[in-house]
């Protein structure tokens, strides 16, 4: 079985070659902005967010359920609970919840939710385009269910079925998606050298429906009286995405320790991304962390993101308590204020 996954690594990590030269060109980025329940690639977590989203080889623990599921079985906490908030793009707040323990050899189980707040938009119509005088408030959220487990010392595997909603006014769209990672600790016998996949978002067709549907009319040459009409709305894909990469854990013994981390990530709806990071951890209590994404394909004035940069305190390292962590990302963004992720997390 352990030669098998050893196998399955090596083809991944000859695609992930494949994909990155060009050779398995799928232009996804001509279909940018088309895709369903796009919240779904909106990252969550300060820690990983201040490295450029790069960890997914070497995250771990509650924090690990967005970037790679299989990182949730690497967890040290028994029972472990996470909030994140972050200022993101056009004045939208995107608040994350996660929870969960640690079951012996059966696993980890964990629940986590993630919602946008949109605010209070104004209601327009096509005979009062200055607004009726209503609001009404999108919801946007998404909850996962992450199965994480060790299958040996060095390989762990994970997987998170997501229920996905969108409702705006009279029209709601839902949708479930499945997402799937592994981690491989120790890659080709070098010490500190993990290696991360993932596939994620694969899933259903998400198309609107409701009562907003409807509209009143008249058809042309026919003695019938006015009466509603349903317009059927297109479906479209979820925004599924594969990533693969590599971390190395380099310790300098009294000093601390530097994490590296670096992914490729190929969107079916959007440009490809390849992201990078470093972090220094001074004595389980202090981290300085940066990062960086770069699209290849897209011209410098598409591309939004680029640079960014953080801290964490681990605070609470005594007792029953493993750890209460504060963690802080900045990352910069083109033409809109940057995001600001503050993230608190607690293990038992």
């Amino acid at each position: 079985m352990l030669r098998i996954i050893q196998y399955a690594l090596l083809i991944l990590a000859a695609l992930s070659f494949v994909w990155g030269d060009g050779s398995a060109y799928a232009a996804g980025y001509n279909r940018a902005g088309t895709a369903a329940a796009p919240e779904l690639l909106i990252p969550v977590g300060a820690r990983d967010m201040a490295l450029g989203g790069s960890s997914i080889a070497n995250t771990s623990g509650i924090e690990a359920l967005h970037w790679n599921p299989a990182g949730y079985a690497r967890g040290q906490a028994t029972a472990s609970a996470m909030f994140s908030t972050m200022s993101y793009i056009a004045d939208i707040n995107v608040n994350y919840l996660a929870a969960g323990a640690r079951f012996g050899s059966f696993g980890a189980l964990a629940v986590s939710l993630k919602a946008l707040d949109l605010g209070n938009i104004p209601v327009t119509t096509e005979t009062q385009p200055d607004g009726t005088g209503g609001t009404l408030s999108p919801t946007f959220f998404s909850l996962g269910l992450t199965y994480a487990r060790e299958m040996t010392d060095r390989i762990a595997i994970g997987t998170t079925v997501h229920y996905i909603s969108n409702s705006m006014g009279r029209v709601s769209a839902s949708s479930v998606s499945f997402s799937a990672g592994l981690q491989y600790l120790n890659l080709g016998n070098i010490p500190g050298l993990d290696m991360g996949v993932a596939i994620k978002h694969i899933g259903q067709r998400m198309s609107f429906q409701g009562p907003g549907l409807l509209y009143r009319g008249t058809l042309l040459q026919q003695s019938r009286s006015p009466s509603f009409y349903k317009v059927e709305a297109s479906s479209a894909d979820l925004p599924s995405t594969f990533e693969i990469g590599l971390g190395y854990r380099y310790p300098m013994n009294e000093l601390g320790q530097l994490n590296f981390g670096t992914m490729f990530q190929h969107n079916n709806y959007t440009y490809d991304e390849y992201k990078a990071g470093v972090e220094y951890v001074y004595n389980d209590f202090l981290a300085l962390r940066g990062g960086f994404v770069y699209a290849a394909s897209a011209e410098d004035d598409t591309y939004p993101f680029g640079t960014s940069f953080g801290l964490g305190l681990n605070v609470g390292r005594g007792g029953r308590l493993q750890e209460a962590r504060v963690d802080y990302a900045y990352t910069s963004v083109d033409h809109f204020d940057a995001l600001n992720t503050l993230t608190f997390q607690v293990g038992f």
